[in-house]
């Protein structure tokens, strides 16, 4: 669903990995007949380290020369094949906005409106003059609050739709409440408001609750944040600060695990907004829906009903003074980098350098490039298919997604575990996914939105308020079953649940992941595995709990279901073993989903290149076999360089496990053993017996 399963996490401090893939090709494409070039195009033999074998750490025997050769930009907390694919996106999407910006582009049009929401975000003196004028309404309404009806209104005001319960990028939203709108769990006709945890201007609940002594130790940096930032808005008193940390403590207690969160049983919880009050006593539930505009819905989906209870009785409960001092803090730390340098850099010191480790804050120009995406998304996305992505590629692409979709439906078919009832079931729900790539068919009306050319801050207070309305006004409309999540320009692929549908935006299909020019193998290895691992999120622990229509319903026969769980739970061990650092593993329940979704995705796409190869034997590129250009460019596209303090986070509040563990999925696909002759006594073998085959 969204609630969505991406192939990576793009952020403002950080660029995230995560997917796997699929393939089929057709007759005579040039992603389908092995030709006979001169070199293996799409796999980088200059990174291969040779002196690893392949069986103790593929990882490592792909990319090692490369790590050792590589040094993380300054300004990121990771670099890598998607960081490189983003860097392309990026500039091109500059280019763009300045081009807009010095072709004078007519009032009112969107093209306006991009340019004059970047020179906004450029225009440093305008920012410094302005300093917190754009935040007083919100800081006068807060200081204003004399009673909990007050609280309720302000917490009611503050409610954005900028949450996606399974994006653990912005699971926890530094509003109280979140708010999340699509079709409803068992009802697909219909869309339905979510409410979701929030209140955290940290990561997650382990940076508040963990007794690990480096979590300890961010929360000593960030008491002193939260110090310095309120000391900086003029609020010196210390012990201020020492109650927004305690009353955020007590948030995070309340707060449902990314366990549980991802859960989507737990989640399929309707209430009447009228029950509000005696279900989660403590807010005033009708002022709140009345702040929200809420009060026109008669239920609303509660995803973590625990969560929603304990943050209510806090209301009650937590001292009037802590609350305004909190809703200070947050909105003074969630607009910081919309604020003055000073603000701005004292919010990177921490989240930046603290948090993720990276040395340097990236340029003003990147910075204006990523707010205005975030803020003007689809209208900068339009601009940008329309010069970097031909038809052609569009063509191209769907057609291998329909040999990879046709790759996994005879995978489903071959399953000698499954009944044939529920592999009918799972074939249909294949035959009803839908595929949108490069571009959305409808785009989003910017129209309403007022941009100014020297008030930045004002832009993004009324983009995210257009946002808002955008999504409540949703609630009155039947779902749009090809409703995109993500913008052209965004370098990550999604598979949706409740939509029953794939998005795969142009960015990502661009070399390494996709090049008409590269060998077959790579780009089944490459894009072929983002392709199949988003069509295998359609049937992972929590994708198979949907229908062809999105709706939640069990389809399968007890029997499967047993099968099913006990393959996962296979997988669940095999990736609690891996330690990402000393004393840190990777939990297999919380990245579950997305491991089903490589190992499938990763077999699927194999049998997809195979298949089109027709009756031909692959060629020797290089020295390599068409296998080993395979699994070579699947363990490349991995490729990734990280800072600790990143990977720290990755394994605490993702649903993704590191990206060398996913690289190392092969060594459940039997094929690979075959390809690099992997011997009983490598470090990754696993005898026949113990290896996992999930679809």
């Amino acid at each position: 669903m969204r609630i969505s399963h991406g192939i990576f996490l793009l952020t403002a401090f950080q660029l995230l990995a995560g997917c796997g893939g699929s393939g089929t090709g057709n007759e005579g494409s040039p992603l389908t007949q092995e030709s006979k070039p001169t070199a293996a195009v799409g796999i980088d033999l200059t990174g291969i380290d040779k002196a690893v074998r392949p069986g103790d750490d593929f990882f490592d025997y792909a990319n090692g020369t490369w790590l050792e050769n590589t040094e993380i930009p300054a300004d990121r907390a990771n670099t890598g094949t998607f960081f490189a694919v983003f860097q392309k996106a990026e500039q091109r999407t500059a280019d763009l906005i300045r081009d807009l910006g010095a072709a004078n582009p007519q009032p009112g049009t969107d093209a306006r409106k991009v340019a004059d929401f970047y020179a906004a975000f450029m225009n440093e003196d305008a920012i410094e003059q302005r300093r917190l004028e754009g935040l007083e309404p919100m800081l006068d309404a807060i200081e204003a609050i004399k009673s909990r009806t007050d609280l309720a209104r302000v917490l009611g005001e503050r409610l954005r739709a900028d949450v996606d319960p399974l994006n653990a990028t912005n699971l926890n939203t530094d509003h109280l409440f979140g708010l999340f709108v699509t079709q409803g769990l068992e009802d697909p006709d219909h869309n339905i408001a979510y409410l979701l945890q929030g209140g955290l201007a940290m990561p997650g609940r382990d940076y508040y609750l963990s007794d690990d002594p480096t979590m300890q130790g961010y929360r000593e940096k960030y008491s002193s944040y939260v110090a310095d930032l309120l000391s900086l808005a003029g609020t010196p008193d210390a012990d201020v600060a020492a109650a927004v940390v305690n009353l955020e403590t007590k948030i995070a207690r309340t707060h449902a695990s990314v366990v549980d969160t991802e859960d989507v049983h737990k989640a399929n919880n309707r209430w009447k907004t009228s029950e509000f009050s005696t279900k989660a006593p403590g807010l005033d539930w009708p002022t709140f829906f009345t702040a929200a505009g809420l009060t026109d819905q008669p239920e609303i989906d509660v995803w973590q009903p625990d969560a929603i209870v304990g943050l209510s009785k806090l209301t009650a409960d937590a001292p009037l003074d802590a609350w305004k001092a909190l809703l200070r803090f947050h909105t003074l730390d969630r607009y910081a980098q919309w604020l003055p340098k000073v603000y701005a850099d004292l919010a990177f010191d921490f989240y930046g350098r603290t948090l993720r480790g990276v040395p340097e804050q990236r340029e003003r120009w990147k910075r204006a490039i990523a707010a205005t995406n975030a803020d003007l998304g689809y209208a900068v996305g339009r601009l940008y298919v329309k010069q970097y992505f031909p038809a052609s590629s569009k063509t191209k692409i769907e057609a291998m997604v329909a040999n990879l979709v046709a790759a996994f439906q005879s995978r489903i078919d071959a399953l000698d575990w499954m009944t044939p009832t529920t592999k009918a079931n799972a074939k249909a729900k294949l035959a009803a996914l839908r595929v949108g790539v490069g571009y959305p068919n409808t785009w989003t009306d910017y129209s309403t939105l007022e941009v100014r050319p020297d008030d930045a801050l004002g832009n993004h207070l009324r983009a995210e308020a257009f946002y808002l309305a955008t999504q409540k006004a949703k609630l009155a409309r039947a779902p749009d079953r090809d409703e995109w999540w993500m913008t052209p320009q965004t370098v990550n692929a999604v598979n949706l649940p409740v939509q029953n549908a794939l998005n795969f935006p142009a960015a990502i299909l661009e070399p390494p992941f996709f090049d008409p020019e590269a060998d077959p193998a790579a780009n089944y290895g490459a894009i072929g595995a983002v392709i199949g691992h988003e069509i295998s999120h359609s049937f992972d622990n929590n994708g198979a709990e949907f229908d062809p229509e999105g709706r939640l319903k069990n389809w399968w026969t007890p029997e499967d279901a047993e099968h099913f769980k006990a393959a996962g739970q296979a997988l669940v061990q095999q990736y609690d073993a891996y330690e990402a650092l000393p004393g840190l593993h990777v939990n297999g329940r919380q990245t579950l989903g997305e491991n089903i979704a490589d190992l499938a995705g990763l077999e699927a796409a194999y049998a997809a290149y195979r298949s089109s190869l027709g009756s031909q034997p692959a060629p020797v590129i290089d020295g390599l076999s068409g296998d080993q250009r395979f699994f070579l460019a699947y363990a490349q596209a991995w490729r990734e360089k990280i800072r600790d303090a990143a990977l720290r986070q990755r394994v605490t509040t993702d649903g993704h496990a590191p990206d060398h563990f996913r690289a190392e999925t092969v060594r459940n696909v039997d094929p690979w053993y075959a390809a690099f002759d992997v011997p009983p006594d490598a470090t990754l073998y696993l005898a026949p017996k113990d290896r996992i085959h999930v679809w």
